[in-house]
Order: C-alpha cells, then sequence, then structure tokens
C-alpha cells in the first residue's frame, strides 16, 4: 500500500492547464522531495492531496483512502503544514493545539500536545498568545498543528521559509526523528540542499509536469547534470576572462572565479592554460561534479533565484 498515490490526474483553472496528466506513487515511511519553480503546479498538487481543492479528473488517495469519495479517512490520515503563516489571533498556543485536536473529534489530547511543545521547543510559548510570537515560533506551532492528530503521512510546503538557521535545524532534528519513526515525509523546499540532504527520491516539476522521478543519487548520476564546476584563486585579481570561458562563467568577483564546464565537451586543462596566457597565477584550484541545484536547473531551464 502507497502512503500517497495519484493517477491521471487533472487541474484546470480558468486559462491555465495547472496539472497535466500526473502519476505518482509514494511509498509508505519515504522521505520524498517535491521541487519545482514557482507555478509549477506543487501548491496545487498539494492541497489536492489535503483534500482542499478539487480536481478535474484522475485518482488520489493516501493509505488507499479516496480524498474524494472517502475523504473524512483520507484527512485524518495526512497532516499538511502550509507555506502560509496563518493563525487564530484570540488564542494561545495551548488553546489553538486543543481546538485543533476538537476538528478531529480528539478529546482529552493534552499528553500529546505536551510532548509536541517539548519537541518543538514551546513548552516556554504555551501560554502566549499567537499575535505575540514571531514568526519562527508561529512557524513551530503550524507543525504541531499539522501533527496533533498523530497523522501516518506529513506534508511540508516550504516550511523553513524565512527562518533562521538555528530555527531550521531544530526543525529538521524533529522531522527526521518522525521519519526515522515511520512517518511518511513529503517536502517542498526552494532550499535544494535541503532536498539534497534529507529527500530518497525526488520529483521535479515543470509546466504541471514531472520532469523527472528517481533517486537522488540516480538523478544526479545519468545524463541529466553533466556539467562540473570548477573554482579557481589567481593571485591577483582578473581584469578580463578569455574570450572561450566568458559563456561559461558563474562568478567572477576579484581573484575568485567559478565556471561551469561539460564534462564532455570542455577541458579543464585548456581552462587553466586560457587562464595563464592571460598572465594569471594560479594559487588554489577545486572541481566537483553535479549537484541537485545543476540537476534542477537544467531540467527546468532557469536559474534559481
Amino acid at each position: 500500500m502507497s502512503a500517497i498515490s495519484i493517477s491521471g490526474l487533472h487541474k484546470n483553472y480558468p486559462g491555465v492547464h495547472a496539472l497535466k496528466g500526473i502519476d505518482l506513487s509514494i511509498e509508505r515511511g519515504e522521505f520524498f522531495g517535491l521541487l519545482g519553480q514557482n507555478g509549477a503546479g506543487k501548491s496545487t498538487l498539494i492541497n489536492i492531496i489535503a483534500g482542499l481543492t478539487r480536481f478535474n479528473a484522475g485518482r488520489v488517495s493516501v493509505l488507499d483512502r479516496d480524498v474524494v469519495a472517502d475523504y473524512r479517512h483520507a484527512r485524518r490520515l495526512i497532516g499538511v503544514v502550509p507555506q502560509e503563516l496563518t493563525f487564530d489571533p484570540f488564542f494561545n498556543v495551548r488553546e489553538v493545539l486543543r481546538i485543533q485536536s476538537g476538528y478531529f473529534g480528539l478529546r482529552h489530547n493534552d499528553a500529546w500536545i505536551d510532548e509536541l511543545l517539548t519537541a518543538l521547543m514551546l513548552n516556554e510559548k504555551a501560554g502566549t498568545n499567537m499575535r505575540a510570537l514571531s514568526g519562527g515560533m508561529k512557524r513551530r506551532v503550524m507543525i504541531a498543528q499539522a501533527l496533533v492528530h498523530r497523522p501516518e503521512v506529513v506534508v511540508l510546503d516550504e516550511p523553513t521559509a524565512g527562518v533562521d538557521v538555528q530555527l531550521r535545524k531544530s526543525l529538521w532534528t524533529f522531522i527526521n526523528k518522525l521519519h526515522r519513526e515511520g512517518h511518511t515525509i513529503v517536502l517542498t523546499t526552494h532550499y535544494l540542499e535541503e532536498a539534497e540532504a534529507l529527500c530518497e527520491r525526488i520529483a521535479i516539476l515543470k509546466n504541471g509536469e514531472i520532469a523527472a522521478l528517481d533517486t537522488k543519487s540516480a538523478l544526479m548520476a545519468r545524463g541529466i547534470g553533466h556539467t562540473r564546476r570548477i573554482c579557481i584563486t589567481t593571485q591577483e585579481p582578473l581584469e578580463s576572462l578569455p574570450e572561450a570561458l566568458v559563456p561559461k562563467m558563474l562568478r567572477h568577483e576579484g581573484n575568485q572565479l567559478e565556471l561551469q564546464l561539460d564534462k564532455t565537451a570542455d577541458s579543464v586543462i585548456a581552462a587553466l592554460d586560457a587562464l595563464r596566457s592571460r598572465g594569471a597565477v594560479i594559487t588554489d584550484f577545486s572541481m566537483e561534479g553535479a549537484d541537485l541545484e545543476d540537476v534542477f536547473v537544467e531540467l527546468t531551464g532557469r536559474q534559481q533565484e
């Protein structure tokens, strides 16, 4: 039984075909990444899985529960942390979590609420009104809300957007703990290093279609991502680059130079010789293969901001 099963999914808005026949299966216990540019269809897909958006054709189920025909059971099996910060300004943190429990018919849920407050480091804020919390603390409360009914499948839509590094690390420590305990995690993020570090399989959406779906290692090992990145430090700043290297430049700041070369067509030695012919003295050099960002850029055809 798959955690999430999607077949032949289409979604149309006026003048926009947002999802074009999506077929996707996410296995139980998987840490799955869903990537794509803004407007690729990620949020639409998540809202459909959560039962918040209707679709035009296809079938979607969560742990074999159809999100339309059996929506009550399907919604109990999934917890979604939305990208937008939404909160009720009239209640404190503990009250918000008790109210959220009530939506699922759960009473006397304080033991689990206490566990969530501890795990997300919200104990000291339990009696604080939501309006008085920082953005990072509100984000933690939203995660607690998504988990208050103990869902088996957890969907995280840009969970670390706009939060500081320390909070990001603590959130991922908690999410990794959930994953080790058997929860299925689905992550969308613009921080590609997060997806590369955390996800086992990744789907990349482009214009409402799946442009790639594979394990992380397979994505970076196959023909996609056939470039290599070289970083060069010269003794003195370079006033100009050899003409042949200009199209390959990713960054040039003073005596720091970063190039992207094609593994099959470009010679690293030739690039270094071209710099030396301009009188450059190379003091440091490093080279790395394609990472997930390279794969993403090649598939979507657009550099990440």
